[in-house]
């Protein structure tokens, strides 16, 4: 049964439109609105609504549930809309009038704030993690080849020497500031919601600060109004978060692209692909994936920052649409990292390739301060030389 069933029949085009992709989506967060239920149940006791022994039957029940969703035997059907739907008739068939208690002082807004929030904790774990593993890579690949010099460039033209130290560790850095970003936001979204309801709080004396405590958020989100207005705004700093990191992805997947065409970096050929004319292709397909995957995370953050915009206060059902770009934007960008991750595992730099690069033209700048040394005026000491390359 639908929690908001009143009695009266829905068009059936118009009841599958309005629950869309949520019955598959929900699968996800699932288990975090069981754990919110087990909290939820804990925190109605407190305020008389449940006796000690019907909070008993109520946590024995969703820990029944969680086993079953874990074992593979829980699917969340089009008629139930959601997992919160789930979860109530799975009380109510297990223990009748009891189960009919658990959605007392909160609404689905606050119930779904807190299970994606919860969601997010856990993910944007893994994501710090995948990053981590990948920075370490980097410094492995570094470490390797790090002293090997070739030809920096801008504007696509040689321009002064570098090092693979330099230019790998520039991503190590980039990365660095990602993570920090990531943590930042994180910090601001570690806000617990339930208790709220559909934005207006309930009317019930209930202890959100114990609910919030042992979800394990930092603070309560106190302003209702704000907690339902902050869905979208809190996933719109998540995504820009991970832009971030899909940027740092997308240029240096561009630099090693570019390289490996001058021949200064070699990819392994478990790590390209081949062409179905040309015998003799070995494409750098998974480096030109990680570059293209960032435009469809820039993409979802526009969407997630437009779907907001121009909303008056409260619920609307415009935010069920954020749910699968940012689940998209996560699955996306953990395959993105570890692409990247096994590629510095599996590339290499021809250093003969890199040194045949460094002619005497990359030393142009190098060759300004030499006479700047010599106490000649900066400006003139770059005339000359240019000069020189001129009449080569």
């Amino acid at each position: 049964m639908k929690l908001w069933d009143k009695g009266y029949n829905v068009d059936s085009f118009v009841e599958r439109f309005t629950t869309g992709e949520d019955y598959i989506l929900d699968m996800r967060i699932l288990p975090h609105d069981i754990r919110a239920s087990k909290v939820h149940a804990e925190v109605l006791q407190k305020a008389g609504v449940l006796t000690d022994e019907e909070l008993s039957k109520i946590k024995i029940a969703l820990d029944e549930l969680l086993k079953l969703y874990e074992g593979g035997k829980v699917k969340i059907k089009i008629e139930d809309e959601d997992c919160h739907t789930v979860i109530e008739n799975f009380l109510t068939e297990r223990l009748g009038e009891i189960g009919k208690k658990i959605h007392t002082a909160r609404s689905r807004n606050d119930q779904v704030l807190t299970a994606l929030r919860l969601y997010y904790r856990e993910i944007i774990k893994d994501i710090t993690e995948s990053v981590k593993s990948l920075i370490a890579s980097v410094k492995d690949f570094s470490k390797k080849y790090g002293k090997i010099q070739f030809p920096g460039f801008t504007h696509t033209r040689k321009a002064m020497p570098t090092d693979i130290k330099t230019w790998s560790e520039a991503l190590v850095d980039s990365l660095k500031d990602d993570l920090k970003l990531l943590k930042a936001v994180m910090d601001i979204t570690d806000q617990s919601p339930l208790g709220t309801g559909a934005g207006y709080g309930v009317p019930l004396n209930i202890d959100r600060e114990y609910s919030a405590k042992k979800l394990g958020f930092k603070k309560v989100q106190k302003n209702p109004i704000y907690t339902q207005n902050s869905r979208g705004k809190f996933e719109g700093m998540i995504m820009h978060a991970l832009l971030q990191i899909s940027l740092d992805l997308n240029r240096f997947a561009t630099d090693i692209i570019f390289l490996s065409f001058l021949g200064i970096l070699k990819l392994d050929v478990s790590i390209t692909t081949g062409s179905s004319i040309m015998p003799q292709k070995k494409n750098p397909d998974v480096l030109e994936l990680i570059r293209g995957y960032h435009h469809r995370i820039l993409s979802n953050e526009i969407f997630v920052m437009s779907i907001i915009s121009n909303m008056i206060m409260g619920y609307h059902k415009d935010y069920q649409l954020l749910k699968k770009v940012v689940f998209e934007t996560f699955d996306i960008l953990i395959d993105m990292i570890r692409a990247m991750d096994i590629v510095f595992k599996k590339m290499s730099v021809d250093e003969k390739a890199a040194s045949e690069m460094m002619d005497d033209e990359i030393f142009a700048t190098h060759r300004v301060y030499e006479l700047v040394k010599k106490g000649v005026p900066f400006r003139e000491a770059y005339r000359i030389v240019a000069q020189k390359f001129k009449e080569k």
